[in-house]
């Protein structure tokens, strides 16, 4: 292989004979070397020439993030705020629920309803087919939505139950006041209310309560809730216990051998008012029982009745 050399104005040449391996060291020296100056050159110029622009490359991206780290701190301090507004809301559903199971419990002993069919410890039987079609997550303000109108119902429901438990409450406090049944135990009746042969002097006048005769020292009941009024002797009654049960309703209980309660005592239907005895006016031991209302004496036994 021949290299010729011209010199200036192609006066004078030169001529160099290369062998083979002269070729082939020619070859490697310009495959190594002349990538490397392509390297060290491009890189020279681009390190003299954009430092500037690399500057505002990187600025632009610093904004961007600075940007973006903003707007997701902006959206998680809202998440955080929707979160705990949602707990708030939760917790009062749940005292909501807690307080109508509570009240659904009280209404089913008030009504005597079956607790095995209104059991409130655990949720009410449900079921269906499944559904094998494509479910929809419900988005977020459909669920506000779905929440508010819950809570809405929850109040409803709550109005609803509450004016029904007063209802009841009243219902069972009228039963509980009202005079009903029998002021004793066990006995017989032994004298009617109304016109009779007084048993002392022989005329015909009017009894104004029912006589019920038993064993002596057996129980005197109160026919209703009430307060005591007069608990000692009085004339013609002996031992008198008197109980005014409101709504113009009173009760007297008479000839007693024991008296058990004081004046102002608050009783209950069923409680043990006296022991039946004979003192009074009286031939045997019984109890002399009259409904008073508004003042007047009343005919006893449709009260007795009543309970029937």
């Amino acid at each position: 292989m021949n290299i010729i050399f011209i010199g200036k104005r192609g006066r004078q040449t030169r001529t160099f004979k290369l062998g083979f391996p002269g070729i082939i060291l020619g070859s490697s020296l310009a495959l190594a070397v002349v990538p490397a100056l392509m390297f060290y050159g491009g890189y020279f110029t681009a390190t003299q020439t954009t430092p500037d622009q690399e500057k505002a490359l990187l600025s632009a991206w610093q904004s961007e993030m600075d940007a973006q780290r903003e707007e997701i701190a902006v959206a998680r301090q809202k998440v955080d705020e929707d979160v705990d507004a949602l707990a708030l809301r939760l917790g009062e559903l749940q005292a909501k629920v807690i307080r109508l199971d509570a009240l659904g419990e009280r209404l089913t002993e008030m009504a005597k309803l079956d607790r095995g069919e209104f059991d409130f410890s655990n949720l009410p039987a449900v079921g269906g087919p499944e559904n094998t079609g494509t479910v929809d997550s419900i988005a977020v303000p459909d669920f506000i939505e779905s929440l508010e109108s819950l809570s809405k119902q929850v109040d409803d429901r709550s109005a609803q139950l509450g004016l029904l438990e007063t209802m009841l409450m009243s219902r069972s406090l009228e039963d509980e006041v009202n005079p009903a049944g029998r002021p004793i135990k066990r006995g017989w009746i032994s004298s009617y209310y109304g016109m009779r042969t007084d048993p002392f002097t022989g005329r015909r006048e009017h009894h104004k309560g029912m006589d019920l005769a038993g064993k002596e020292g057996s129980d005197v009941i109160s026919v209703g809730a009430g307060v005591v009024t007069w608990a000692g002797d009085r004339y013609g009654y002996g031992k008198l216990v008197e109980v005014n049960h409101g709504n113009g309703y009173a009760t007297r209980y008479g000839h007693s051998k024991q008296v058990l309660v004081q004046v102002g005592d608050a009783v209950k239907k069923g409680q043990v008012l006296a022991l039946m005895g004979s003192t009074g006016r009286s031939t045997g031991p019984h109890v002399h029982f009259e409904v008073l209302y508004k003042g007047k004496a009343v005919d006893p036994k449709k009260y007795i009745l009543a309970a029937r």
